[in-house]
């Protein structure tokens, strides 16, 4: 019997395949942890015990850096999101609600705009680029783009989200070929049936893991997390150096008179569409009460 350190690869009806010492275990959770009413998740550090018949039992679940409720992630390093240049045009709103997230969350995120040759995305990749967050362009019609992402990929346990439309299948098939994604999710390499009970699971790309989260798109996020208003400026990093040099500590950054961030969005150091993001974010989150962010 030994003990082991492990990763959380896949859940599915109460069982937990854990990657440990190149070994894949299948486990099952101790009664303890629903006592406690913790839920182990894809992409938690785990202990495990390996028994001498080298059945395994999951033990303990280490602390996470970060978690997303739905679908149900953890520990995740990056998040692609995919956005595409035309048809459909991109929605800054809702590309700067999910960078937000992931800033509140400490997930990196890297926004991609796939259908590069349908319309020029520079200046949208430039606006990010300013506000320090990596942004590039992908298309199918050459692969440009692709060898950048993969690079991003390594090392990392990332997930991408992006809805209907974007061309996301497309551009997880240049990255991984031979996959044969048809229909938007890498789940179909795995020969889901339609009926089959869908679930999120990492698989290994070089030294990193993509999460494959079917239907994971951009509304998930923007119902199930929500950035409190206190934490928001500081969930875009181009305003971070302004913040402390407000006329009011208590400012909003939308309005007040002395507001360092808006004397900087005036010069032409913030870009108008985040600012314009950041306030309709801030109006919606204002008189939330807590007990319904819970």
């Amino acid at each position: 019997m030994e003990k082991l350190t492990g990763l959380i690869v896949k859940a599915i009806s109460g069982f937990y395949y854990i990657e440990a010492a190149d070994t894949l275990y299948e486990c099952k959770a101790r009664g303890v942890f629903r006592k406690k009413g913790i839920s182990p998740s894809v992409g938690d550090k785990a202990v495990i015990t390996v028994f001498d018949d080298n059945t395994a039992a999951l033990e303990e679940i280490l602390p996470r850096k970060n978690f997303i409720i739905r679908p149900p992630l953890a520990n995740l390093d990056r998040l692609f999101i995919v956005a595409s240049a035309a048809e459909p045009s991109p929605s800054t709103l809702i590309i700067d609600k999910i960078t937000a997230v992931a800033f509140d969350k400490d997930i990196e995120p890297v926004i991609i705009f796939t259908k590069a040759d349908l319309s020029d995305c520079s200046e949208l990749i430039a606006v990010y680029r300013a506000a320090g967050i990596k942004a590039m362009s992908y298309s199918i019609v050459d692969g440009k783009g692709a060898k950048d992402i993969i690079s991003l990929l390594e090392g990392k346990i990332s997930a991408f989200t992006g809805n209907t439309g974007v061309g996301k299948s497309s551009l997880l098939n240049s990255l991984f070929p031979g996959l044969d994604i048809q229909t938007g999710d890498i789940s179909k390499k795995l020969g889901r049936g339609r009926h089959t009970t869908r679930h999120s699971e990492l698989y290994k790309v070089g030294n990193g893991y993509v999460a494959d989260t079917p239907g994971f798109g951009t509304v998930d996020i923007e119902r199930y997390e929500v950035v409190d208003r206190s934490r928001l400026a500081y969930c875009f990093p181009e305003f971070e150096q302004y913040l402390t040099s407000c006329r009011f500590t208590s400012c909003s950054h939308t309005c007040e008179k002395g507001c360092a961030v808006l004397e900087a969005l005036n010069k032409g150091e913030i870009s108008q569409s985040r600012h314009t993001s950041y306030i309709a974010m801030y109006n919606e989150v204002k008189n939330i009460p807590d007990w319904q962010k819970k």
